[in-house]
């Protein structure tokens, strides 16, 4: 059985093991080392305090997670977010990317978020640590490419290109309503 659920502190652990074979066998993050549980827990916390983050179970067992922040920090983005996900590499191409993104795109949607931003390293030419797969992932759930950075990323001896994708998930008014934070971290 899938289902997804809001993350906590005791699936940290799990989460960073995800994380960790991302860091170290690709090129779709740009961070070299792997951050420490301590810093991983902090980033999750920063995190929670107003965005969902949240996990895909498949049996009791955490296989990936996704999450959301702020979009630059001024207050004129805030009805934008940059989004996030990760999937043990070994599930992934079995729905569990559509289903977690979908419920982060309705949590996002849910506290008036209005535009979906992802950055995503993007090979000239795809090698053994990058594909153009989280790309390909973002444009069937919806986004567009917005913008192309070349030869920004340096990882494993080579250059990385990285995109923007972007997702409109909301109606812009002339009086645009307020976001409201993720609501069930309100709750302690």
């Amino acid at each position: 059985m899938v289902n997804v659920r809001n993350a906590t502190m005791e699936d940290a652990e799990r989460i960073l093991e995800i994380y960790d074979y991302y860091v170290k066998n690709t090129a779709i993050t740009f961070e070299y080392e792997t951050p420490s549980l301590d810093e991983f827990k902090d980033r999750m916390e920063k995190t929670m305090q107003c965005y969902p983050y949240l996990v895909i179970l498949k049996d009791d067992h955490v296989e990936g997670y996704a999450y959301a922040g702020a979009f630059v920090g001024r207050a004129a983005y805030g009805w934008s977010c940059e989004t996030t996900i990760y999937l043990d590499h070994n599930v992934q191409k079995c729905g569990m990317g559509r289903k977690i993104y979908e419920a982060l795109e309705r949590a996002l949607h849910d506290m008036g978020i209005l535009n979906l931003y992802a950055c995503i390293g993007y090979p000239e030419c795809e090698d053994e640590y990058l594909t153009t797969n989280s790309a390909d992932f973002h444009a069937h759930m919806g986004f567009v490419k917005v913008g192309e950075f070349h030869k920004c990323g340096y990882k494993f001896d080579r250059w990385y290109n990285m995109i923007w994708m972007e997702k409109i998930i909301g109606v812009h008014e002339t009086r645009q309503a307020p976001i409201t934070c993720y609501p069930v971290l309100k709750k302690g």
